[in-house]
């Protein structure tokens, strides 16, 4: 992999929306190799689909309402969280959000989700 360098500065309205669901969009503000930071916009209804993979993941809740569920090996979990809550999901555990108001997500991954770019 090549090194990557993380723009230092980032401004929000430089950067376009990815469509990546029905009612999903996503700017990849900056990232190396090591993290990356994404800004996520949900309108209601949105679901970031039950998935997994093997980066860390944690997620801030910038605005809206979002039923969070991260599942191990021994239960699922369930909560609704609001604008100023987090979560963490561990690597390699299932994991998703269905909106319940329009909001925005800020996830970071580590290491970065080559997926992504």
């Amino acid at each position: 992999m090549k090194t990557l360098v993380p723009n230092l500065f980032v401004e929000d309205r430089e950067l376009t929306w990815e469509t990546v669901g029905e009612g999903v969009r996503r700017k990849i503000l900056t990232y190396d190799a090591n993290m990356m930071l994404v800004r996520v916009a949900f309108e209601q209804g949105g679901v970031g689909a039950i998935h997994r993979h093997v980066h860390t993941q944690m997620s801030y809740v910038e605005s809206g309402v979002f039923e969070v569920t991260i599942a191990d090996e021994k239960k699922v979990n369930k909560r609704t969280l609001r604008a100023g809550d987090s979560f963490y999901a561990p690597s390699n555990v299932w994991h998703g959000v269905v909106c319940l108001e329009a909001g925005e997500l800020l996830d970071t991954f580590t290491p970065m989700r080559e997926d992504f770019v």
